[in-house]
C-alpha cells in the first residue's frame, strides 16, 4: 500500500488527458477554410471577366457566371464540412460571411455599373447586408441571432437571380431572372426586418435579466461588483460558417 486515496491516484491520468484533448483543434489550413479563401481569391477575378471589354460579351459574361458559380458551390461545401468534421474556426467565422458578401456585393455593383441592375436593388441590399451584420454584432453581448429558414430562402433566391443576371439572357429566360430578382428583394426586406425584430426582444430580454440578477444580488447583499451577463456566456461570432442570414 502506498498510502495514496485511490481517488487522488486515479486523478493521474484524466488530468494528464486534459491537455491532449485541449491541443485538438482544427487547423487553421483545415478543407474548409481553403475553399473559404478560394472564394476570397475568386471575387477580383471575377470582376475582371464580369467588365472585360465593354461588360456584354457573351462568352466572358458566361465565364464569369462560371466563377461565381463555383463561388456560391464552395460556400455550401466549406460550412458543411466545417459542421460535420469539426473544423470549425475563429478564421471561418469571419472569413466565411465576408467572403459571401465579397462575391455578392461585387456581382451586384458590377451589374449595375454595366447598367444590367437598377442601382435601387443593389443599394437595398447591400444596406440590407450590411446592416444585419452590424446589428449581429451589436447584440452579440446578449446572444447570437441564428440563421433563419428565410435567411437561407433568401441567400439561395438572390444567388439564383444574381446569377441569371450575370448571363446575357433574353427572352423567357430574361422574364424569369426579374422575377427571380423581384422575389429576393422582397425576402430581403422581410427577413431583414424579422431580423430587426429579434435583435430589439433579444436584446430587451438580456436587459430584463441583467436588471433581474443586480436585484437579486442587491437583495442578498452581495458584496461582488456588478457583472456583466455577457462575460459569463461564451463570446461567438455572429455567423456559423455556411450559413445564410
Amino acid at each position: 500500500m502506498t498510502g495514496v486515496p485511490a481517488s487522488a491516484a486515479g486523478n493521474h491520468r484524466p488530468a494528464a488527458a486534459a491537455p491532449v484533448a485541449a491541443a485538438r483543434r482544427p487547423s487553421l489550413w483545415n478543407i474548409a477554410n481553403v475553399l473559404t479563401m478560394v472564394r476570397l481569391l475568386l471575387v477580383p477575378g471575377f470582376v475582371v471577366l464580369l467588365v472585360h471589354g465593354d461588360g456584354h460579351d457573351p462568352a466572358w459574361r458566361s465565364f464569369a457566371w462560371a466563377a461565381f458559380a463555383i463561388a456560391m458551390i464552395t460556400d455550401l461545401f466549406d460550412g458543411e464540412l466545417a459542421r460535420r468534421y469539426g473544423l470549425v474556426t475563429d478564421f471561418g467565422k469571419i472569413a466565411d460571411p465576408i467572403a459571401d458578401k465579397a462575391i455578392m456585393g461585387a456581382a451586384l455593383i458590377g451589374l449595375s455599373a454595366l447598367g444590367d441592375l437598377p442601382w435601387w436593388v443593389t443599394a437595398l441590399i447591400l444596406f440590407r447586408e450590411l446592416g444585419i451584420t452590424l446589428m449581429r454584432f451589436w447584440v452579440i453581448r446578449w446572444g447570437v441571432i441564428p440563421a433563419s429558414r428565410g435567411g437561407k430562402l433568401k441567400t439561395l433566391t438572390q444567388g439564383v437571380a444574381v446569377g441569371m443576371y450575370i448571363l446575357i439572357l433574353t427572352g423567357p429566360l430574361a422574364t424569369l431572372r426579374a422575377v427571380l430578382m423581384g422575389a429576393a428583394v422582397v425576402l430581403t426586406v422581410v427577413t431583414g426586418l424579422d431580423y430587426v425584430r429579434q435583435a430589439v426582444v433579444m436584446r430587451r430580454a438580456g436587459l430584463a435579466a441583467r436588471h433581474s440578477a443586480a436585484a437579486r444580488r442587491a437583495r442578498e447583499g452581495a458584496d461582488e461588483p456588478e457583472a456583466e451577463i455577457a462575460e459569463d456566456a461564451p463570446v461567438e461570432f455572429p455567423e456559423e460558417q455556411g450559413q445564410g442570414a
